[in-house]
């Protein structure tokens, strides 16, 4: 007697239900491998369904793609400024939360970062997600800042400029760490970078220049002047 196999079917599901999970398997397959390894054959694979299936959902990769980019690194940025203790001091709070960015248990999140840049750069859906996460990046930690000035008048730094300088050092480090090029100690490196950042003082805008005021003329010059 001959054995036949089937290939098993997927289970039929709500399509609500169906689309969270090709969601689910997506995000799973991004993190473990990164944004370059979302493919319909291969996301298939992880929820174990057939690529038509995943096509029927998600028609256009690129901003599939772009969705889960977002939803790996929005929930990220939830998570680590929720820890934000409003008990605690500023700095105490921006050396945890560069330290919790910089672990190495995040490095999934990073090679999702990094290589959101490079393909971000020929996937515009990708692109523009991109540029909105880092923007809310920004706007969070400029917003955390300017709350602790506005409680200690002793702060005198600018909150946007101090934000960016912090997510250009977590992101910089962040990438050297996936090819292992980073200082021995990063948390004192993290820490002297804030140091650097929060210890400058805001620089007044100077002053316009005043004309000079012009030298009276002496008399024997107006005297040639009538002549």
């Amino acid at each position: 007697m001959k054995n036949t196999s089937r290939v098993a079917t997927p289970r039929r599901l709500p399509p609500e239900e169906r689309e969270r999970s090709i969601l689910r398997g997506a995000v799973t397959l991004a993190t473990e491998s990164g944004l370059e390894a979302l493919t319909v054959r291969a996301v298939a694979a992880r929820v174990g369904v057939t690529p038509a299936l995943v096509a029927h959902y998600r028609p256009v990769m690129e901003t599939f793609v772009a969705e889960v980019f977002t939803s790996i690194v929005a929930a990220e940025r939830d998570e680590v400024i929720a820890a934000y203790d409003d008990t605690v001091d500023l700095r105490t709070n921006l050396l945890r939360l560069i330290e919790t960015l910089l672990d190495d248990s995040r490095d999934d999140v990073a090679m999702v970062w990094v290589q959101s840049w490079a393909l971000g750069a020929r996937n515009e859906a990708l692109g523009a997600r991109v540029r909105a996460e880092m923007d809310l990046w920004h706007s969070a930690l400029e917003d955390l800042i300017a709350r602790a000035i506005a409680e200690d008048p002793a702060l005198r730094v600018d909150a946007g400029s101090s934000a960016w300088m912090l997510l250009a050092m977590v992101d910089g480090m962040s990438a050297h760490s996936l090819v292992h090029w980073a200082p021995r100690d990063r948390a004192d490196l993290a820490r002297r970078t804030l140091s650097a950042v929060l210890d400058v003082p805001v620089e007044a805008p100077a002053a316009p220049a005043q004309a000079t005021p012009a030298s009276p003329a002496a008399p024997t010059q107006l005297a040639d002047t009538h002549r």
